[in-house]
Parts: structure tokens; sequence; C-alpha cells
């Protein structure tokens, strides 16, 4: 394999293992919600965080995409 191939190969297993990471905190964050008997409002709190640093999570890797296209890095 090639230099390039393998930084392709670290990059989609770094976000992939990332996504699995975000998957369990979320799953591990339902059951403690479900079990606490949790209002609506503090749960609907905890998952908008939740999603917020997912998303953020997200618009950084679009971010890298982009400056990476346009020869900004």
């Amino acid at each position: 394999m090639t230099p390039e191939q393998y930084a392709l190969a670290e990059v989609v297993g770094l976000n992939l293992f990332f996504a699995g990471v975000f998957f369990f905190i979320g799953m591990a964050i339902k059951d403690v919600l479900n079990k606490g008997d949790v209002p609506f409002y503090g749960k609907a709190f905890v998952w908008l965080v939740l999603f917020l640093g997912c998303f953020g999570f997200i618009a950084k890797g679009f971010i890298q995409i982009f400056w990476n296209a346009s020869g900004l890095s």
C-alpha cells in the first residue's frame, strides 16, 4: 500500500471509531435517562447537547474537506 492509502485508511478508521463512540454514548445516555425517570425537558436538553456535539464533529470534518480541496492546509 502507498502512504496515501495508509493515510486514507487511517482517516476512515478514525471517523468510524468516533461514530461508534458517539453511538455507544447515545445508548448509555438513553439507558440512564429511562432508568432515572428524567422529565421531558431534561431529556430534551441532554439530547440537544449530545446532538450539538455530534454536529460539531461532523461540521469539523466538512470544513477540513473543503479546506483541503481549496489548498488552505
